[in-house]
């Protein structure tokens, strides 16, 4: 676990909701979990579109049937399972995904995921 980032422990993330992070130490942009039972996906939390963050409040990711990452900015959709845009002005595009893992019910990601 050398030089990895632990986000949190999975429990802190509600099944089915997102938690956004910041930047890591002398980085510039977040990262944001999404819970889906016992897995988690991470994303820099960017917009494929402006590069702008997604949320415009702490930890409002998710449209309200929570199936997919929206951006308040100008509502594109990303699905979870991949970050891919279903819709809006960045469609076909993708987030950046983060490579996590779950050890002993935290969450952990490289280190190089602070950017």
């Amino acid at each position: 676990m050398t030089g990895d980032r632990i986000l949190c422990r999975l429990d802190e993330i509600p099944d089915g909701a997102a938690r956004g992070f910041p930047p890591a130490r002398g980085g510039f942009v977040g990262l944001v979990a999404v819970r889906r039972g016992v897995a988690v996906h991470v994303y820099v939390n960017s917009c494929p579109h402006l590069g702008i963050p997604l949320e415009s409040l702490p930890d409002r990711f998710l449209d309200g049937a929570g199936r997919h990452l929206v951006c308040t900015a100008h509502g594109a959709r990303f699905r979870v399972e991949d970050g891919f845009c279903v819709s809006g002005p960045c469609a076909g595009d993708a987030l950046e995904a983060v490579p996590a893992r779950i050890e002993d019910g935290v969450v952990i990601v490289p280190a190089e995921a602070g950017l």
